[in-house]
């Protein structure tokens, strides 16, 4: 089986730069205010989420294994 993710954005954070939805918009929206949320639901993991969550200028989104809760991104240091 497929790995699946539980994506996370913490608004508090985002800049609304729009990278993530630029790189993934299945997996990410803009709301009118211009910050980011994940589509909602676990999905099959995909280098273009893992990507939009490295390139968020301000680390505001994390992924997890959506059947443990194991860290994805960012790795726990």
């Amino acid at each position: 089986m497929a790995e699946r993710w539980h994506v996370t954005v913490d608004r508090r954070v985002c800049v609304g730069s729009g990278l993530c939805a630029g790189l993934a918009p299945e997996a990410f929206r803009l709301d009118p205010a211009r910050r980011s949320h994940p589509v909602p639901g676990a999905r099959e993991a995909s280098e273009r989420v893992r990507e939009a969550a490295e390139m968020c200028p301000v680390e505001a989104i994390a992924i997890a294994l959506a059947d443990t809760g194991e860290a994805v991104f960012p790795l726990p240091e």
